[in-house]
């Protein structure tokens, strides 16, 4: 994918979870001039580095989660340079413990903005979720690349026109339902209509 887009002069940007923090991959897209935000897990070094925003805030709980960012340089034992590492750490009510998070990174600017970037992530894997179980999108049978680029096209126009009514036709207290949870309970369901026959109470006849 990155071969395909080498060519072109734009800007390139590249997400992902923790599976693609290893060096190897940090390199390459140094390489290639991609900004990339990519998740890390946690270790005693990287906790000691935010341990000024660990300690739980006074007062009553909010109802609404406190949040603290914050950036700092960390360099592993298997990189070959430092590299910035942009944390998020949320106070939750009712929790006993915060919600951490450390991304790697080579974009500037704030942290919030480092991890707001990174959390599209998330929402862009619910569309394709929701498109895999609404159109069946993933069904590209065509034998060669461009064939299965116009199919995916027409399930994403599907798709799209498939929110566009949804949001324009739907009643307000339904108008949140995913287009699978529409399949599911709208259009697939199962129905059959039973009529009463007609009475002869009075005696009439039930032949013409």
């Amino acid at each position: 994918m990155i071969e395909r887009y080498r060519h072109l002069d734009i800007p390139r940007f590249f997400r992902g979870d923790a599976a693609f923090a290893i060096p190897e991959m940090f390199c390459f897209l140094e390489d290639e001039r991609f900004k990339y935000a990519i998740r890390i897990k946690a270790n005693a070094v990287l906790m000691e580095k935010i341990s000024h925003i660990m300690t739980r805030p006074v007062g009553r709980p909010s109802f609404n989660p406190i949040v603290f960012y914050h950036s700092f340089q960390y360099q592993a034992g298997s990189w070959d340079c430092s590299r910035r590492i942009s944390a998020k750490v949320e106070w939750h009510a009712g929790e006993i413990f915060p919600r951490v998070l450390f991304i790697v990174t080579n974009m500037t600017g704030w942290a919030k903005k480092v991890v707001k970037f990174y959390n599209g992530r998330g929402t862009a894997e619910q569309w394709i979720k929701e498109g895999k179980n609404a159109v069946n999108w993933t069904r590209l049978s065509c034998s060669n690349f461009r064939d299965n680029q116009v199919l995916l096209q027409l399930f994403v126009l599907a798709y799209n026109l498939g929110n566009f009514l949804r949001n324009l036709a739907l009643p307000r207290s339904i108008k949140h339902w995913s287009l699978t949870t529409l399949k599911e309970k709208l259009i697939k369901i199962g129905a059959k209509i039973v009529k009463d026959p007609p009475s002869f109470s009075n005696g009439g006849s039930c032949c013409p």
